[in-house]
Order: C-alpha cells, then sequence, then structure tokens
C-alpha cells in the first residue's frame, strides 16, 4: 500500500529522485565509491555542484549579478547571517512577523542592530498575511517569509518596498513561478521542496554585500562562501546531490509553470472539500491560504481519536498540526501526488458524513 506523506519537513520527495539517489550511495558515476564517500573537491562532485546551480539559475530565472550558494545550517542560521551580513552598525532592518519562523528571524536581528516589526499578523494567531502597512525608506531591508508552514498562509502577491527585500523561502521555493529580480536575497532550507535537509540554498545580489562596516568571521560571511563556490568547508554533499536530481525533475517535467498549475490544482481539491464539509473548519483566511500547508481543525475536538484512526487506515501520515498550533495540516510540496490529495478528501468525506 502507498504511503500518503503529508509531512511539513522533511517532506516527500519524487520516487525517480529517491531511486537514483539510493543507487549512488552504492556507487556514483562508476566510480567505485560511494557518494558518501567521495572527495567534494573531486571533478565529480564539483559537476554536480555547478549542475546544481545552473537548475536553479534556469528554473528561477535568476539575473546576473547574482549568487547561488548552497550552505548548512538551515533558514535558522540564515535568520543571523542576514543581518550580519546587511544590516550596518547603528542601521535599522524591517522586518514582517507572520508567524514562528518570522519571530525567530526577528529576534536574531536584534542581537546585531535595531529592528522595527512593520506589520504583524500575531493579534488574530497568524491567520493572515497583513496589508497595508508603510516600509521605512531608511530601513537597510524588508525581511518576510514568504509562506508560513505552522499556520498556513502565504504571500500571494508582495509588498512594494522602497529598500531591498529579503525573503525565507523555505517551504515555497520552487512550487511556483517567482521574480528573483524584485530580492536582494533568497534563502531556503532544502527540506521541503529541494531534498533531504542538509543543505541551504542562498541567491544573494553581490552588490548589497561588504556594506556594514563590521567585521565578519568566515564562516558566516556570504563574500567567503561566493569566493570559494559554496565550496569554503566541507559542503553537505548528499543533499546538494539529491536537490540536483529533483532540479532535474522539476526541469525535465515542464519546471515552474507546471508545477505550479499542479499546486494550484491539489490545493483547489483540497480546500474545495474542507470549506464543504461542516465536520472541520479552516484556519488560515481565504485570501492568503497556502498552497503548501493546508491548516485545518475539527469542530468537535473530541472526535479526533475517530479521524486520527481513518487516516492511519487510509495510510496517511504527518498530518498532525505543529505543536505550537494544534489541529492539522496538510502539507502538499510539489511530490506529493494528486492521489495523494483524493485519498485525504475522501477520508474527509467519509468522516463527514458520519460526524458532521
Amino acid at each position: 500500500m502507498n504511503t500518503h506523506n503529508f509531512s511539513a519537513g522533511p517532506a516527500v520527495l519524487p520516487q525517480p529522485v529517491l531511486a537514483k539517489a539510493s543507487a549512488a550511495v552504492i556507487e556514483f558515476n562508476h566510480s567505485g565509491m560511494s557518494l558518501l564517500e567521495i572527495s567534494h573537491r573531486s571533478k565529480d562532485f564539483m559537476a554536480v555542484m555547478e549542475k546544481a546551480k545552473q537548475l536553479v539559475k534556469e528554473l528561477l530565472g535568476v539575473p546576473d549579478g547574482y549568487s547561488i550558494l548552497f550552505l548548512q545550517g538551515g533558514a535558522s542560521l540564515q535568520f543571523a547571517m542576514v543581518p550580519y551580513n546587511l544590516l550596518p552598525e547603528g542601521g535599522t532592518a524591517a522586518y514582517i512577523n507572520t508567524g514562528v519562523w518570522a519571530t525567530k528571524a526577528v529576534k536574531e536581528a536584534e542581537l546585531f542592530g535595531n529592528t522595527q516589526v512593520v506589520a504583524s499578523s500575531k493579534d488574530r494567531n497568524f491567520c493572515y498575511i497583513p496589508k497595508g502597512f508603510s516600509i521605512p525608506s531608511t530601513s537597510a531591508y524588508l525581511h518576510l517569509t514568504t509562506n508560513n508552514t505552522i499556520y498556513g498562509t502565504q504571500y500571494k502577491t508582495f509588498p512594494q518596498s522602497p529598500v531591498a527585500v529579503v525573503a525565507d523561502m523555505s517551504s515555497d521555493i520552487f512550487s511556483k513561478k517567482v521574480n528573483v529580480a524584485d530580492f536582494a536575497l533568497i534563502y531556503a532550507g532544502a527540506q521541503k521542496n529541494m531534498g533531504p535537509a542538509g543543505a541551504t540554498l542562498v541567491i544573494v545580489k553581490d552588490d548589497i554585500l561588504g556594506k556594514t562596516g563590521r567585521k565578519i568571521p568566515s564562516m558566516l560571511d556570504y563574500r567567503v562562501h561566493i569566493e570559494g563556490e559554496s565550496l569554503y568547508n566541507t559542503p553537505a554533499v548528499f543533499s546538494i546531490y539529491v536537490s540536483m536530481l529533483t532540479l532535474e525533475w522539476l526541469k525535465d517535467n515542464g519546471g515552474l509553470s507546471w508545477i505550479e498549475r499542479v499546486n494550484e490544482q491539489k490545493a483547489a481539491l483540497f480546500y474545495s472539500e474542507l470549506d464543504a464539509n461542516h465536520a472541520f473548519k479552516a484556519i488560515a483566511d481565504v485570501a492568503d491560504r497556502s498552497l503548501m500547508n493546508a491548516t485545518f481543525v475539527l469542530k468537535d475536538e473530541t472526535l479526533e481519536p475517530e479521524f486520527t484512526k481513518m487516516l492511519k487506515e487510509a495510510n496517511i501520515i504527518g498530518l498532525k498540526g505543529h505543536r505550537s498550533a494544534g489541529g492539522f495540516r496538510a502539507s502538499m510540496y510539489n511530490a506529493l501526488p494528486l492521489e495523494s490529495v483524493k485519498v485525504l478528501t475522501d477520508v474527509m468525506k467519509e468522516f463527514g458524513k458520519k460526524f458532521g
């Protein structure tokens, strides 16, 4: 029986990617060695790194003047690296707070200088994306989180900013088309739509660096990693390789135009059932609902054991909501098949007939 994996991350990966990655763990590129054993400075892995970067550039349409990096430490390290590299001594950075991860980004930035939360949805437990706020033109940059995995909200359009925009795209990068030129820096952990945990993608506009007036430790300096071509220290070889395979899979199937249509189809199917079913209640505002992470609760929470039992019988995993939000969360990343969403909505229909 197929497992229908709605986990929020580490998340489902395409089956063809897993097959190729499994083979490479045994022997990579006829080398007589496992991918896990080869030198990160060997020609074989250098080719992987270059291809991964090229696929990022091609799929996202990254303009000239940007560097593409594969680093480590996840988005959580980027919360500190961004202000370390972009917030001048005595300067102020603007942040939009739309959830747990945005809150953590603000907390890290406060260690390096002044921060100003110019908009927040905390007043309604982060169930919407703030709108109609002003961004001070004196800010060093504006930071936002494009998709909020815990609360199930996502930007449909981005604010017009008079200053450089930095975006945490960890949970929706490569899920739809985006104009990279609108951002000065994009970062994303791999473990949603790209690959296994371990690598962090950074796309940074070169001319915004080196202006803070502070000395930065080598491992935290984007310029050091640019000069080292993501090889300043030993990179996350396996994660980068699987990310390369996933981006290949994405390109071969039609790129971002294709996957955006697929993701819209999956989300439409799920939200249609959610809205029609009297046993469930959506959490996020309709206008700001995420295509990646759909959050919802049972109207009668005492029925949770029964719903959980039905999910298990259908071989559906990963639907439990984040510990800070509760309820349920259906994460519908790129590699999740439409068939899995159909199985879930069928279970919801059956549950609704019994208890709605």
